[in-house]
């Protein structure tokens, strides 16, 4: 079965329920079907190739990527962000058989367009009759949100997000009562999910043009969201609007956090603005998609990202493949129907393959319970004083000091250690910690290797579109762009 497996069933049994929201635009499941089928039509007799959709975030992206899944073709999510140049390598390399663009493509949309008229804006004529696409046919191509360079494009089958749409199912119930508050970038594959996921689910998905907090909060009330999927920083800014503002949002009853790890320190605010809100994060990766999940209620181990999502089986792994025991730390090893096909543009060094299992790169261990413990990325592991050091284990150190919003710990280069590490630091408002400070922190929870003798501060901290610290960006900073601690 395809991603829209369950529209054309929604779209008979409840006509006129809301299925989508954005910008002020609401369509009905019914209205909806038939756009999707209409222009599936327009996109099944496109060339041979993937469908480009080089478009603002908004209901005509949402639409036109439901129908080129419906059309059996494979939706290449551009981000409208990209620079010329980057924009055009990566065309070349996936060469769409036809290109949906708010630039230059072979079918022009205005930045505005929304679900009205669009059917006519791209040339669809009648519906034709079509059967669901093979659950094994590519449908969609994302890319990574890499800061230079080629952005790495990671292929899925329709089974890979069907599969997860049932395992979620079992994880949290979401069905056609809920009302999903997806505020981020399309062209981020967690919004794009959270807005598949809704449509198979006959839920109200409502989507952003772009994230704002207040925005995401007036929706939020406007139409009685339940479940919210958002990044930590989109969360946080939320929460920071609404404590702002006095206000809460009593009918949420889920939210879902992905991208990056949740500050310990946001979990009182949270509970506090959301009042009703079961909190959930996962770790997982573009290749492999969910991996694990932490609920607050199952009362998950300190320092852990969770236990295996439903349908995943993890495993560990040494550098010659061997598995390892409960607390040995090696790569990890993931194995779910949810895995990615291949890559349509760029590799990565970090894939491993073993059997049926994948990884990315990523080292950690398992408890006697289960859970996972992530140590770091393999590619960002420091030798200093010939030790192996894993920068993440620091920076979660650092961040749970109440001076410091967010931390980057990087090697640099230094000919009598290897390497030397330096941390920079972005400080919450009005906090001036002394470094003598920070190294007895440190001192007091990790080796003494691993503390880290020089502190930089950030004024303005460098963050990639979906939100994530940007490493390189930091790098480039160091020493001219940034300020030593005393």
């Amino acid at each position: 079965m395809s991603i829209t497996r369950h529209l054309a069933r929604h779209a008979r049994e409840r006509p006129e329920a809301p299925a989508l929201t954005c910008g002020g635009e609401t369509i009905t499941y019914a209205a909806l079907d038939a756009l999707v089928a209409r222009c599936a039509t327009r996109f099944a007799a496109a060339p041979a190739g993937g469908i480009g959709l080089d478009l603002p975030n908004g209901a005509a992206l949402a639409i036109l990527f439901l129908a080129a899944a419906r059309a059996g073709r494979e939706a290449q999510i551009l981000d409208p962000g990209w620079p010329e140049g980057q924009r055009r390598q990566v065309l070349e390399r996936v060469t769409p058989g036809l290109l949906v663009s708010a630039q230059a493509g072979d079918i022009h949309l205005d930045a505005g367009q929304g679900a009205a008229g669009l059917a006519e804006a791209i040339g669809a004529g009648p519906v034709e009759a079509r059967a669901e696409p093979d659950p094994d046919l590519p449908f969609y191509v994302g890319f990574t949100s890499g800061s230079t360079g080629l952005p790495k494009g990671y292929r899925r089958a329709h089974h890979s997000w069907t599969a997860s749409f049932d395992a979620d199912t079992a994880e949290f119930g979401i069905g056609c009562e809920d009302v999903i508050l997806a505020p981020g970038a399309l062209s981020h594959s967690l919004f794009l999910y959270a807005l598949a996921r809704g449509i198979d689910a006959g839920a109200h998905v409502l989507l952003s043009p772009s994230f704002r907090p207040r925005i995401a909060a007036e929706l939020a009330r406007a139409h009685g969201a339940t479940v919210l999927y958002g990044v930590p920083t989109q969360i946080a800014l939320l929460l920071d609007h609404l404590a702002a503002e006095g206000e809460t949002l009593p009918g949420l009853r889920l939210v879902l956090c992905s991208g990056a790890k949740w500050p310990p320190g946001r979990r009182q605010m949270l509970a506090h603005r959301m009042p009703s809100a079961a909190f959930a994060e996962f770790y997982g990766a573009s290749e492999l998609s969910f991996v694990t999940v932490a609920k607050e209620a199952e009362k998950v181990p300190s320092g852990s990202v969770g236990r295996a999502f439903a349908g995943v089986r993890l495993s560990i792994r040494d550098a010659a493949g061997r598995r390892l025991p409960a607390g040995r730390t090696g790569r990890v090893f993931v194995a779910s129907p949810f895995l990615f096909m291949d890559y349509a543009t760029g590799d990565s060094p970090d894939l491993y393959v073993s059997g049926d299992e994948v990884s990315v790169g990523d080292m950690g261990f398992l408890d006697d319970a289960g859970f996972l413990h992530l140590v770091g990325r393999s590619r960002r592991m420091i030798v200093t004083s010939g030790k192996n050091l894993f920068p993440e284990e620091v920076e979660r150190a650092l961040e749970t000091h109440p001076a410091i919003a967010a931390a980057a710990v990087l090697g640099m280069a230094d000919g009598k250690r290897g390497e030397r590490l330096v941390a920079f630091l972005s400080l919450a408002e009005g906090e001036a910690p002394a470094r003598a400070d920070l190294i007895g922190f440190l001192k007091s929870r990790l080796s003494l290797f691993k503390v880290p003798r020089v502190y930089a501060q950030v004024a303005d901290w460098p963050l990639t579109p979906t939100g994530k610290t940007d490493f390189p960006a930091i790098a480039r900073l160091w020493p001219d762009r940034c300020e030593l601690l005393p």
